[in-house]
């Protein structure tokens, strides 16, 4: 027994300096976040586990309740998409008023959840303020302006707006299941900079959407040089404040004082994210204040490459009966829906999303959180 023990221990030691000499040492904290606590991937209410930095709300802005504020009864094919994939937020908003919400389990309005990667259009968002404010050129502005340490054969050549496209040629692989790719070194990490500089920019930039967490994170390593603020700071002076949000949101960091892990993981409540919607339903305005352009906002909200129309520059895009939507997602389906024509706001926040098909780049759960929410309204 003595003997097995100190096998044991040997074997526990040699993966562990094995570990630290490959520099995958970030595993045993996603081990630690993920499976001990009964999950298999990051989940809604992880920034618990995580530093976070604090983006600051102020005066608060009540979001008004329309006359029949939860009279109308949800669907049965929506209560069973909410059974299945365990939701936690439904909201519908019509004409700036909260027409219905039901909150399940033990959240509510105040509960705050990850917003994965909800919070790319954030970001991108964070670009155009920069660039009105002149911190920035223009979307054309070469990301080694900011970050000349970048590597790659076409690293010269990457652009801001190649970024926030999702178009960057970056090396990366997009796996949240993988405990070696470099999503969750990213994720569970503790130096996200030194991550990401070690990447190359391996193909020709601006030539192809092709769906990257990286890129969003390159681009709030560029904004932090620009602005000269912290992603955190930033968004709450230009947008969380003015918008009246009702709480603080924490952002998630690779370590303390470090940065934002940007391409994912603002922590808020379902109608604070829902303002995001508001602001770009109302082509950048928020009540007497553009906080940013209509340019901007129809650029981000219209698809730059035409053989990929489902994405603009940090929303999704797509149709519904011939109406034109844009919207906000994130892992495990979160979803802040924009449907302008109808002036209809759709939020969902949950554990758990629908299926994915090789067809079709939408979830099949949007479909339904869209179209279950529409009979609600009686549209």
């Amino acid at each position: 027994m003595k003997k097995f023990f100190i096998w044991f221990i040997g074997i526990i030691l040699l993966i562990v300096a094995l570990a630290y000499i490959f520099q995958v040492d970030y595993i045993f904290r996603a081990v630690r976040v993920t499976y001990l606590t009964g999950h298999n991937s990051a989940f809604i209410d992880d920034y618990t586990y995580f530093e976070n930095r604090v983006v600051k709300s102020d005066t608060a802005q009540e979001w008004p309740l329309a006359k029949n504020y939860n009279t109308m009864s949800s669907t049965k094919r929506l209560d069973s998409l909410h059974t299945a994939l365990q939701s936690i937020a439904y909201v519908l908003i019509q004409r700036d008023s909260v027409v219905y919400e039901k909150y399940y389990d033990d959240y509510g309005r105040e509960s705050k959840t990850n917003s994965f990667s909800m919070s790319k259009s954030i970001v991108t968002l964070a670009l155009g303020k920069a660039i009105e404010q002149g911190l920035i050129s223009s979307l054309d502005e070469k990301v080694m302006t900011f970050l000349p340490e970048l590597k790659g054969d076409f690293a010269s050549e990457l652009t801001v707006g190649d970024l926030a496209s999702m178009s960057s040629g970056l090396k990366w692989d997009e796996s949240y299941y993988s405990p070696f790719s470099v999503t969750t070194e990213a994720y569970f990490g503790k130096n996200i900079r030194k991550t990401m500089l070690n990447l190359p920019i391996a193909s020709q930039p601006g030539q192809n959407f092709k769906y990257q967490s990286g890129d969003t994170q390159l681009l709030a390593m560029v904004l932090e040089k620009a602005t000269k603020q912290t992603l955190s700071d930033y968004i709450s002076t230009n947008f969380w404040k003015p918008m009246g949000a009702t709480q603080d949101a924490l952002w998630q960091l690779d370590a303390k004082d470090g940065i934002e892990k940007a391409y994912c993981c603002l922590a808020s409540n379902a109608l604070d994210f829902a303002r995001f919607g508001k602001l770009f339903l109302h082509n950048g305005k928020w009540n007497d204040q553009q906080l940013i352009s209509e340019d901007y906002v129809q650029k981000s909200t219209h698809p730059r490459f035409e053989n990929s129309p489902e994405y603009g520059y940090g929303w999704w895009l797509n149709t519904y009966a011939g109406k034109r939507i844009f919207y906000m997602r994130g892992h495990l389906g979160q979803y802040v829906i924009v449907i302008p024509e109808l002036d209809v706001i759709v939020v969902r926040l949950g554990q758990f999303d629908g299926t994915e098909v090789s067809t079709d780049p939408h979830n099949t759960a949007f479909y339904v959180l869209v179209e279950e929410g529409l009979k609600m309204l009686g549209i």
